[in-house]
């Protein structure tokens, strides 16, 4: 699921973010940096969801 989720991030920011953290402050963002252009978009995603992978491994909980 992890490499889903870095795929859709790379093609469809939003939709990456949404499968990793759900609806909230940072899907917000990743929209409207997706509405500024797609690359800001996909570096974001790919951020977000590389920390909360990162988090959960460590077990910090969520993002």
């Amino acid at each position: 699921m992890k490499i889903v989720r870095f795929l859709l991030g790379l093609v469809l920011p939003p939709l990456g973010v949404f499968l990793t953290v759900g609806v909230g402050p940072t899907l917000l963002i990743n929209v409207l940096l997706t509405l500024l252009g797609w690359l800001p978009g996909s570096i974001h995603a790919v951020w977000v969801i590389a920390k909360h992978e990162e988090q959960m491994s460590t077990g910090r909980g969520t993002y």
